[in-house]
């Protein structure tokens, strides 16, 4: 979505994810609130955690898009994205997810299945958000754009006015008397 008002987080509530997504989200769009979905992102229990927190996010129904991330790590670090279930999980999932698993060289397939893959987790994010600066630059340049349109709409109205001002002027009784009684 362009505008989220809610986006869902799945990854570790303690580490460098969890920070870089909350402040990348609060520095370019604070009016967006995030949901913690806090799960193990690294060993055996990871798998599971995943899938239950993408499940959960789902049957809440409060986000209108799910952020996947982890930081980098070796490829078994990041092996619990590679399963099977999570894969199930994220394809079925009815809400849009972004995968931020790992660095710009890590691929999972994680990745392949969501429905954008972003390098980071703080890349997620930016990808989640729109940039609050570049906002406000179109809401001014709509807003001249808008004032200057408004200015030529009243500019020709003056016109009209002005117009049928002369013409009803025209039609004056008391004009129309006159000319008349001049005539005679």
């Amino acid at each position: 979505p362009s505008f989220p008002k809610k986006i869902g987080v799945i990854t570790a509530e303690t580490g460098a994810a969890v920070r870089d997504i909350i402040n990348t989200v609060a520095r370019r769009y604070p009016a967006c609130q995030l949901i913690l979905y806090p799960a193990l992102v690294q060993g055996v229990y990871a798998k599971d955690s995943i899938v239950k927190q993408i499940k959960l996010a789902n049957s809440d129904s409060l986000c209108d898009v799910i952020i996947l991330g982890r930081g980098g790590g070796s490829i078994e670090d990041l092996w619990c994205f590679n399963e099977e279930d999570v894969a199930n999980a994220i394809f079925d999932s009815v809400i849009p997810i972004i995968s931020g698993v790992g660095h710009e060289v890590d691929f999972t397939i994680s990745d392949f299945v969501s429905d954008v893959r972003a390098a980071t987790p703080t890349a997620a994010a930016e990808i989640a958000t729109p940039d609050i600066s570049v906002l406000k630059e179109c809401l001014i340049r709509d807003q001249r754009v808008l004032r200057d349109r408004i200015n030529k709409v009243l500019e020709n109205k003056k016109l009209i006015l002005a117009n049928l001002d002369r013409t009803l002027e025209g039609k004056n009784p008391r004009n129309i008397l006159k000319e008349k009684e001049e005539k005679v």
